[in-house]
């Protein structure tokens, strides 16, 4: 069934990456949706978790034959939305510092303006600036990294709202997730997690307070003295 975006937010906003990627992995999704090496440089007021469904711009080389985009993406970001900028594959590293760039994707005037139009926050595959201005608007902002420099003079925008892709170095060997604009993109200070906006929803809905609450009973068994994998065993049995 469908959720709307706000009740998504309400729900999931209680509750940790680790919560949700517990759940993926329940429901066969062995990387439990993680978006790794993302650094939460900026935080909301709240301390709550980031959540909001996926608006996507993608920056490719300047030397990219596809035209570009004129106008800025900005202005078009709907409320409730994670911001989510990334590169083409040929501007990403597998390994540190996971971006062949050293100019910043985004900056502290696309914040503001971000803010105002109440999107929730952003992920940018690459580096971020003006961090002082991010932690001022009390913003959502998850990078590999900080710059200084502005990224006119070495890339262009070439997609607004279109899937991208994002090289993971996984084991046994690196593999590519694409994220789709309306995916559902949570992130705290454990880093950033893709959920898929399909028919497992309700079904990781459900599940994740059930565990939340199986291991908040291991907690209490553990200070009480009792061995960690019995625990673990009679909590979870049946989720």
């Amino acid at each position: 069934m469908p959720y709307e975006t706000k009740k998504l937010i309400e729900v999931l906003s209680k509750y940790a990456t680790c919560d949700m990627s517990d759940a993926l992995v329940k429901h066969k999704h062995k990387y439990g949706g993680s978006l790794p090496n993302l650094k939460r440089f900026s935080s909301n007021s709240q301390g709550k978790t980031m959540v909001g469904k996926a608006y996507t711009v993608l920056f490719a080389p300047k030397d990219d034959p596809r035209e570009a985009i004129a106008g800025g993406y900005i202005d078009k970001l709907p409320e409730d939305s994670v911001l989510v900028i990334a590169t083409t594959m040929n501007l990403q590293k597998k390994d540190a510092p996971f971006t062949k760039m050293s100019n910043a994707l985004y900056g502290g005037l696309m914040s503001t303006r971000a803010q105002y139009l109440k999107s929730t926050g952003t992920v940018v595959f690459g580096r971020v600036r003006d961090i002082d201005e991010h932690l001022e608007l009390h913003r959502d902002v998850f990078s590999y990294g900080l710059g200084s420099a502005a990224h006119g003079p070495v890339v262009k925008m070439v997609g607004i709202n279109v899937p991208v892709e994002v090289l993971i170095d996984g084991y046994p060997e690196p593999f590519t997730e694409t994220i789709n604009p309306g995916d559902i993109i949570m992130g705290d200070d454990n880093g950033v997690v893709k959920v898929p906006h399909d028919d497992e929803l309700e079904s990781i809905l459900e599940y994740i307070p059930k565990r939340v609450q199986a291991d908040n009973l291991v907690k209490e068994d553990i200070l009480n003295g009792e061995a960690c994998n019995p625990a673990q065993k009679k909590r979870r049995a049946g989720l």
